[in-house]
């Protein structure tokens, strides 16, 4: 199993129900598929550095996960097929990148606290 974390933008007119909804779909077709989810980050609403379908922000979402690398394909594929989705990229991570998402969840957590 591969190190995953994919990041996405979503639609800036969406309601906080739609947003949750359309997380927790990608969230569960991983888990559907035996991915084993790491962490779960919700940045906010963001300015986007140039206009994507005519927006000027998004809600940035990034997932971390680990799971076989024949199931990304699909899993974008599933982005593809989401109105709701503008941009999204999946990185696969090596040892040195997986610790150092590891402390940045780390911090995240310390801060929220």
């Amino acid at each position: 199993m591969n190190h995953y974390e994919t990041v996405f933008i979503l639609n800036p007119v969406l309601s906080d129900a739609q947003i949750k909804e359309t997380v927790q779909k990608f969230e569960d077709y991983l888990v559907s598929k035996g991915a084993e989810m790491i962490s779960k980050e919700d940045w906010g609403l963001k300015k986007l550095a140039y206009p994507i379908q005519k927006k000027k922000s998004g809600f940035y979402h990034l997932l971390e996960y680990k799971i076989s690398g024949q199931e990304i394909t699909a899993f974008e594929l599933e982005f593809r097929r989401d109105d709701s989705v503008m941009r999204y990229l999946s990185v696969r991570l090596d040892k040195h990148a997986a610790a150092w998402a590891e402390k940045r969840s780390e911090r995240v957590k310390s801060t929220k606290k």
